[in-house]
Parts: structure tokens; C-alpha cells; sequence
């Protein structure tokens, strides 16, 4: 089985507007056409043409038992609107978890200003997620994003179930060290390239996967996840492939630690 935690239905290549269907249906082939089992579609922290809502996803994706979302949440921009959908959606199930975005937006993560997103998240037992490391758009800030803020929250949110994205990259040894501090932190693998893994930086990324499974022990905060559609599914899985690991670690990885985490019924996937 494998859950991939991490996938988007924005349009990157913003040169047209692919419709919400379009790109729902386009995940749907790549997962067939890769043997996923289930995947979290992650929403934006700004909504436009080219990037639809919370809402718009939740109700799209009604009838597709292998989909879940997760919620972006948008620091500068979130009301009280927002807090009240939020609410309704984790009180029935619609979503998985909540995302937010450092880097891309100005903000630590410990900000006070998502206090109650945090409180909420605990109330519901999800998950919260947070943009980590190297941003896609160069308008971005780094120091945000950088994954030892991440300590701060974990140490003053101790029930929060949190996950950086990205392994922190390029500061993977700095998430490394969140990771096995905080049993409360996880980290997925996801955006680690842009479309496929060239063969030389597959091998460091490799090496600098191991070395972290090496330090902070037994992969159980480890997560699978590919940022599709930036990086490719089918690169991916390779590069999973190629990870010097007991099967039973990369199960861990591939589904298992998501389906605990996230509370997937994975009979419902049979």
C-alpha cells in the first residue's frame, strides 16, 4: 500500500487556467498509473483562479474514497469566516489536517495569531502541517520557513501533531534533530526535486535520507508524500526504491506512519 501525503491541484504553469476537474482527474491517472493508494490533496494559503479553496476541493472530491484534504490556512488573511468553515469541516470530518505556509508568508511558527488553529487542531486530533525549508517562488522569505522554528511550537504544543514538509531541505540535519527531540514532529518527504530525480542528486538524496532514518532512529515520524504536481509520482517511487531500508521501515514510510497519523480507514481502500 502507499499513502502519499503531500499532493497539490493548483496550476503552477500558470499560462492557462486548468479547471478543478481537469486537474482532480489528472491525479486520479498518475495514481492508477503508480499504484497509489490514497492521497491528501493540500490547499493553498491564497485562493484565486488558479488555485481553488477549501471549500471548492471539499465538495469535489465528494465520492473519492482514496482523497483526502488537508486546509491551508493563510496568515495574512485568514477571519473569522475562515475559523468558523474550519471548525465545521474538522467537526465533520471533511478534512485531514491543516496547512500553513511559512517562508511563503511572514510569519514563525509559534506566532500567537494561530493560536486557536492549534488549540482547534488539538480539539480534533489532526494534524498540522508546515511548509519547511526552500521556497518554490524566489518572493519567498527562508528564514521562516527554516525547520528549527519548529521546536518552539513542539515544546509549547506538546499534544500537537505536527509534520514539516520537505525534511526542512536544504536543512535536513537541522529537521533531523526536531524530528528525534520532539515526539510530537514528523517530516515528509515530499518536494525534494523538481519533476524527476537526476541520478547524481538521487544518490545525496539518498545518502541524506539514511543519515537522518540513521540518527533519529526507526522511521516511525517519517512520511511518503511527493508534491505532485511539481515532482514527479514515478520518480519518486524510484527514489523510495532506492532507499537502503528493511521492508518493514519503508511501509512505515509508505503508508503506515500516514494512516496512523491522518486517520485513514485503509479497509475502506480495499
Amino acid at each position: 500500500m502507499i499513502i502519499d501525503v503531500h499532493t497539490h491541484i493548483n496550476n503552477y504553469h500558470e499560462d492557462r487556467v486548468v479547471s478543478l476537474n481537469e486537474s482532480l482527474d489528472k491525479l486520479s491517472e498518475n495514481m492508477v498509473a503508480n499504484n497509489i493508494d490514497y492521497s491528501l490533496v493540500l490547499t493553498s494559503y491564497k485562493v484565486n483562479e488558479h488555485r481553488p479553496s477549501t471549500k471548492q476541493v471539499v465538495e469535489a472530491i465528494k465520492g473519492y474514497n482514496n482523497l483526502g484534504v488537508v486546509s491551508g490556512v493563510s496568515y495574512l488573511h485568514y477571519n473569522h469566516r475562515d475559523v468558523r468553515e474550519i471548525s465545521e469541516y474538522l467537526e465533520n470530518g471533511f478534512i485531514k489536517g491543516l496547512k500553513f505556509y511559512p517562508g511563503y508568508e511572514p510569519f514563525y511558527p509559534n506566532d500567537i495569531r494561530f493560536k486557536l488553529m492549534y488549540e482547534m487542531a488539538i480539539e480534533y486530533d489532526v494534524p498540522v502541517m508546515f511548509h519547511s525549508g526552500d521556497t518554490y517562488a524566489p518572493t519567498g522569505k527562508i528564514k521562516y520557513s527554516h525547520p528549527i522554528h519548529i521546536d518552539d511550537l513542539a515544546v509549547d504544543y506538546p499534544e500537537l501533531k505536527i509534520v514539516i514538509c520537505h525534511v526542512g531541505n536544504p536543512w535536513i540535519k537541522d529537521c533531523m534533530e526536531v524530528v528525534y527531540k520532539n515526539k510530537n514532529v514528523y517530516a515528509d518527504i515530499s518536494g525534494l526535486v523538481l519533476g524527476d530525480f537526476s541520478d547524481k542528486f538521487e544518490r545525496y538524496m539518498k545518502k541524506e535520507i539514511e543519515e537522518m532514518i540513521t540518527y533519529a532512529g526507526d522511521p516511525k515520524y517519517l512520511l511518503y508524500g511527493t508534491d505532485w504536481p511539481i515532482s514527479n509520482m514515478k520518480s519518486y517511487l524510484k527514489f523510495m526504491n532506492q532507499l537502503d531500508l528493511a521492508d518493514e521501515k519503508k511501509e512505515l514510510i509508505l503508508w503506515k506512519n500516514a494512516a496512523a497519523l491522518f486517520k485513514i480507514d485503509i479497509n475502506n481502500l480495499k
